[in-house]
């Protein structure tokens, strides 16, 4: 991934404050929906999917699309934000909950640690696993009532809306649970291992 070209805007740095107690410091609200990605869009075949999740070299449970459809169905509304600066407010999704994952892979009780997000393209990303459970991420298909674009993800992207979105990993194709923490693509190159925008967490020592 290091020669994948990078979209401009991941270089970006502080703007000022939009001032909304919903906004994190240092972020503007947009009412588009910026695309930025580390490398090109990926065109997946469906019948050719799958979504797993791994420990130690091995999966624990693996999912074909028309599986994955198949799970229970979660529909959220929330506030995200990019470490770019922008922040859009009310975005729509449904996927799959990572606590239904766990629960169709059969784990009585959620994996302790951290988790690393692999994706089409290499992209990969870090998450500690208490962020992702009690109701915190998902995995998701569809934005705005639509299938979700492959420039914005699709078939299927992580969403943890609490973190700053390069955490929400467009293109996941699995979950490697990890007992500790590892730099994923972005944290290689200097971004913050957690990434709290209340906190400003957009680089490594914020």
């Amino acid at each position: 991934m290091s020669d994948a070209p990078i979209s401009r805007g991941f270089l970006g740095r502080r703007r000022p404050d939009a001032g909304s107690a919903r906004i994190p410091p240092g972020q503007h609200l947009v009412t588009d929906f910026p695309i930025l990605s580390a490398g090109p869009t990926p065109r997946v075949d469906l019948t050719r999917w799958a979504f797993a999740l791994r420990k130690d070299g091995h999966d624990l449970a693996r999912w074909t699309w028309s599986e994955f459809n198949a799970l229970p169905q979660t529909d959220v509304t929330v506030d995200i934000h990019c470490v770019t600066t922008w922040s859009k407010l009310d975005t729509k999704w449904r996927g799959v909950s990572i606590d239904t994952l766990l629960a169709a892979a059969g784990l009585e009780a959620p994996p302790t640690g951290f988790a690393m997000m692999h994706c089409d393209g290499g992209y990969t990303t870090n998450v500690p696993l208490a962020d992702m459970t009690g109701g915190k991420a998902m995995v998701a298909h569809t934005y705005d009532g639509k299938p979700l674009e492959p420039a914005h993800g699709g078939p299927a992207r992580l969403l943890v809306p609490h973190l700053y979105f390069w955490k929400s990993a467009k293109w996941v194709r699995s979950i490697e649970f990890i007992e500790t923490d590892q730099p994923g693509f972005w944290e290689q190159l200097g971004y913050n291992m957690y990434g709290d925008p209340w906190r400003e967490q957009r680089y490594a020592g914020d």
